[in-house]
């Protein structure tokens, strides 16, 4: 990213573009357990650590060719340059980008699917409801002083509807079990570079059992399901951190 980009990266607001209302409804359509403020808050600031890191990783491919509108490619070059940030995985069976870049869909025979029969269900799901980030999108690209072809904001919208439904899944499944049940973690480091804990010690031990309301996902639970939707390493120490910052001073209700 260029000095001027950087500079007006940090001068916009960095808020959860993702509303809290946005986050209830996707965990609507996944649980009818009841989701506390500071969890959705929580959610939120997951997904948007998340989504911003993609965006950032795409903008420096974008930046070694000069150009600051993303575009498919730099999407995979982000990923490729850290697999951390290959979440949302279930989205790349849907999306063109993930096809050699044809924006083109074949059947398991090689036809080529028509448009009308590509739009999916209207059961709601993480494809029919991605849709529904397009705004945060946005708004987050915007934060960075970068812009994107609709293909990838596209692809934007579809990792953030992923991982957030697979965010509710885990955290409901936490509620469930009474804490998190397995424990494992994989830390990416280069050669030259030391090792950070994923997360403290002393969090590890809270999220493992869990006390409270059986009926409803706490800021906790979602801190939890983090862990289990992202392996160790940088991105899922920052978006705890960021998470916990986010919802210091919410209500739990």
């Amino acid at each position: 990213m260029s000095t001027a980009t950087s500079r007006q990266a940090r001068t916009v607001p960095d808020l959860p573009p993702f509303k809290p209302s946005l986050v209830k409804a996707v965990f609507r359509d996944v649980t009818p357990l009841h989701v506390s403020r500071q969890a959705a808050r929580a959610a939120a600031s997951v997904t948007r650590t998340v989504l911003r890191e993609i965006i950032d990783g795409a903008s420096r491919a974008a930046a070694e060719e000069g150009r600051r509108k993303l575009i498919p490619a730099d999407l995979l070059s982000a990923i490729g340059r850290n697999v951390e940030l290959e979440v949302g995985d279930k989205w790349y069976h849907h999306s063109p980008t993930f096809r050699d870049l044809t924006g083109n869909l074949y059947d398991a025979e090689g036809v080529l699917v028509p448009l009308r029969e590509r739009r999916g269900s209207r059961k709601p799901s993480a494809v029919a409801g991605a849709h529904r980030f397009e705004a945060g999108v946005r708004k987050l690209l915007r934060s960075r002083g970068v812009t994107a072809v609709p293909v990838m904001v596209r692809d934007l919208d579809g990792i953030a509807s992923f991982f957030l439904t697979g965010l509710a899944r885990d955290a409901a499944m936490v509620v469930r079990e009474g804490g998190v049940k397995r424990f494992g973690s994989v830390t990416l480091v280069t050669s030259d570079e030391t090792a950070t804990p994923p997360f403290p010690k002393d969090l590890a031990g809270a999220l493992s059992t869990r006390s409270g309301d059986a009926r409803t996902i706490g800021r906790d639970d979602v801190l939890a399901a983090t862990t289990m939707q992202l392996f160790g390493g940088a991105v899922r120490q920052r978006a705890l951190t960021e998470a916990r910052e986010a919802t210091r001073n919410a209500s739990a209700d």
